[in-house]
């Protein structure tokens, strides 16, 4: 029976960047139960930095991870960031429009641009459409594959192991240490980081913790072919919240930012969500919006008080959450990871 000092359970980028920090001085061993890392909402991100994303502690995390994306201690191809400035738009049907764009200003660092030099940023707004608008110029893309992989290769790099198609069944402590069983192994270790996603209440209640009343959202994304020209196109957002649009290709990448309960599982795209942005788009826009490409939705997991859970259970000895990442795990990962790691060690 092999023992770990630390058994992460959990692939996507909560998992896989704590498990890397960890690496470096305890040995690891990460548990997937898919026969894919990145299976769920990691690997359908809409991949994009936004310093205004998210509660102040998500801001916070946000800004210290910068620094990481822009040069990244990490074995990746290439860039992990590139910049995309991030447009927000307001209409006259905006409600409370000079308030939320005082907002986001005051989120980003971002100033405030007249309705005409909104247009000039981003063509594709239909004249006349945008009465107010904020530039946020240090938004970037994230490579998001990159990333993972990175992480992936850095912690085998230190040793550290993964174990695909591994699910947790069964789990109890005895002696000071966790005995975990998959459907392959059985296993044992001193410390479980629970980093499971929207199973997170699921596989501590395997490990006796009462949860912490995780809530999973879908949030469907859809791709539209248009005719317009979208190359330089920012990252434009309803400054409301009703969707986001950026380029893909020879289409756009767009969103309704929904965010309705769902089970843990493969969520399907909302259809008539995404009729909806497609609407409201097409009257901000001249993109002209009329067939779907392809969808996909994933899922968001939320705690009650809408910030990340990153902390010792308070009931199971041995046992450290990281989960309820509300959809910003990914712009949050390094600074997240390293906080999160040194929570762990006992010395932060």
């Amino acid at each position: 029976m092999q023992h770990y000092d630390v058994v992460v359970v959990g692939g996507g980028i909560a998992g896989v960047s704590i498990a890397h920090e960890l690496a470096a001085d305890r040995s690891v061993c990460v548990l997937e139960a898919e026969r894919e890392l990145a299976a769920h909402t990691t690997g359908r991100s809409a991949a994009t930095w936004v310093a205004g994303y998210g509660p102040p502690v998500v801001q916070e995390l946000t800004l210290a991870s910068r620094a990481f994306f822009d040069d990244p201690p990490l074995d990746v191809p290439g860039p992990l960031a590139v910049p995309l400035p991030c447009l927000y738009v307001g209409t006259a049907e905006t409600a409370d429009a000079a308030a939320l764009a005082d907002g986001v200003v005051a989120a980003t660092g971002g100033s405030a641009v007249t309705p005409e030099e909104a247009e000039r940023l981003a063509p594709v707004l239909r004249p006349g459409a945008v009465t107010c608008a904020v530039l946020d110029p240090t938004a970037a893309e994230l490579d998001v594959h990159g990333l993972h992989q990175g992480y992936v290769r850095g912690l085998r790099s230190r040793g550290g192991v993964v174990r695909r198609s591994a699910a947790l069944v069964a789990a109890r402590r005895a002696g000071g240490s966790w005995h975990l069983t998959t459907a392959e192994e059985e296993l044992t270790a001193d410390v479980v980081v629970n980093a499971a996603g929207a199973w997170a209440d699921q596989v501590g209640a395997l490990l006796g913790s009462r949860g912490h009343g995780l809530e999973p959202r879908r949030r469907s994304v859809f791709v539209s072919p248009t005719t317009a020209a979208v190359d330089g196109l920012p990252f434009t957002c309803d400054l409301a919240g009703g969707w986001y649009v950026k380029a893909e290709g020879d289409a756009v990448l767009c969103s309704p930012e929904d965010a309705s309960p769902h089970e843990p599982g493969d969520p399907r795209a909302d259809e008539l969500e995404i009729a909806r942005a497609m609407e409201a788009i097409n009257d901000v826009t001249t993109l002209g919006l009329r067939s779907v490409r392809t969808t996909w939705a994933g899922l968001r997991t939320f705690a009650p008080h809408g910030e990340p859970v990153a902390a010792w259970d308070a009931d199971a000895d041995g046992l450290f959450w990281l989960a309820g990442l509300g959809g910003y795990g990914i712009q949050i990962a390094p600074a997240l990871a390293t906080r999160s790691a040194a929570a762990v060690r006992g010395v932060g």
